[in-house]
């Protein structure tokens, strides 16, 4: 799906965005993992969504003003070096490839960068995200600011890259929902695999290896964050990531996992009997967090605020409490004291793409932003209910979260994701 022609566009939004400007954005380094091996390389969001290009030991740079140019530094192609590490494009077909205007091998950055910054009004890079990038790029302005005497002048302004590319990156494109769409699929598909797989007596790491299994042979190149497959009691820990206790008759299991594809991401939650049927306590609250999704997501539309599908999700869930003998007291004053929290204590989503938390504010000037087509997000509502002496021990170690990704659209909202979800939907497809 790569198209070079998509990221030669966001590079000359970007390059246009800086004036008379320059920029600087590098990919990840690659993490040592122990002694001889490194964790599997991941590039820098921000990086690959400027280049496509996702091998480590990489740099583009951006100049802007009437003869805007971007550059590519990255490896050298070396032959023995790839018999060991694998293909290197080198600068001569990275650039042809990926429709930079010039590219040049990693090792000239800095004798490179010095002259390029010269006469530039301003220099945006991701300001203190690494402290040695920082270093360096100090290092590059002292060399411009070294040939004042010369006629050339260091950039005067220094701005972080980030907040211009964090609202480009906002709204997602033809491009990127088509990539969003097919980590959906895949994500779907593992979750239904693994909610089949379930049965008390298995491990939650077992579960965990089926939808593992599912996302790669369905195409994904990685999970999009660590898989959390929790059951009973472990599903009131909103991080539980251990995935090493054993399935029990009767309990609920929790499952927050999904793909990465295309380097963007999934995000899917779902929540079932271990058993394949819900007892009557956890039909209720499941019901309940249920019903708060749906009211969520019928606030994800142009016109609402992003606060708006979070605000709908509280008052259903709050509502729910009091029913269910959790909370006692008046909906309107158990929300204006927060009491809801102590079952609900989490947001009901965030954006989505890249990153699984991905880039972009919320707020602006101190107001929650408008949603507009092309956002995405996650809706995620749920309840968590530790035992305590004031709560019904029918409902004591149910943890439920259901969780999809949607898609702004014109005229409402459209939901990428969609495993089973309905008791009647979960009980079926978990009983064949």
């Amino acid at each position: 799906m790569f198209d070079a022609s998509v990221y030669a566009n966001r590079r000359a939004r970007l390059a246009a965005a800086l004036g008379d400007g320059i920029a600087i954005v590098a990919t990840a380094p690659e993490v040592p993992r122990n002694r001889d091996t490194h964790y599997p390389y991941r590039h820098d969001s921000y990086f690959y969504w400027l280049t496509g290009f996702a091998e480590p030991e990489a740099v583009v740079v951006l100049v802007g003003g009437a003869a805007p140019q971007s550059i590519l530094f990255c490896r050298d192609k070396d032959e023995t070096r790839e018999i060991w590490d694998g293909f290197r494009h080198g600068p001569a077909a990275a650039q042809e490839k990926f429709g930079f205007d010039a590219a040049h091998s990693v090792a000239e950055l800095d004798a490179r960068l010095p002259e390029l910054m010269g006469n530039r009004a301003r220099l945006a890079y991701a300001v203190g995200q690494e402290p040695a990038w920082d270093a360096r790029v100090i290092g590059w302005l002292n060399a411009v600011r070294a040939k004042t005497r010369q006629g050339i002048a260091a950039p005067g302004e220094i701005v972080d890259v980030r907040h211009a590319l964090d609202e480009m990156r906002l709204i997602k494109d033809v491009h990127e929902l088509a990539l969003m769409r097919r980590a959906a699929e895949i994500s779907t598909r593992a979750h239904g695999i693994a909610m089949r797989a379930t049965r008390p007596g298995r491990h939650e790491y077992e579960i965990e290896a089926e939808l593992l299994c599912a996302f790669r042979s369905g195409g994904a190149e990685a999970p999009a964050y660590t898989s959390i497959v929790a059951s009973g009691a472990n599903a009131c820990v909103l991080h539980y990531v251990f995935n090493n206790q054993p399935l029990a008759d009767g309990d609920l299991l929790l499952i927050d996992a999904a793909a990465e594809f295309g380097s963007y991401a999934a995000d899917i939650t779902r929540t079932f009997p271990v058993n394949g049927r819900f007892s009557a306590a956890q039909k209720d609250a499941y019901e309940l967090v249920l019903a708060a999704q749906a009211a969520a997501i019928n606030e994800v539309r142009p016109g609402r605020h992003w606060n708006s599908p979070h605000e709908a999700a509280v008052r259903v869930l709050t509502q729910g409490m009091v029913d269910l003998k959790l909370l006692a007291g008046s909906v309107d004053g158990l929300i204006e004291s927060n009491a809801y929290n102590r079952f609900y204590m989490h947001r009901t989503g965030h954006w989505l793409g890249m990153d699984v938390h991905d880039a972009g504010e919320y707020k602006i000037k101190g107001e929650w932003r408008p949603l507009v087509p092309g956002m995405t997000l996650t809706v995620e509502p749920g309840l968590y209910i530790r035992p305590a002496d004031d709560v019904p021990e029918a409902f004591w170690n149910i943890g439920i979260r259901i969780e999809d990704d949607v898609a702004v659209t014109e005229s409402g909202c459209e939901v990428l994701t969609s495993p089973p979800k309905t008791v009647d939907e979960i009980e079926a497809w978990m009983n064949g």
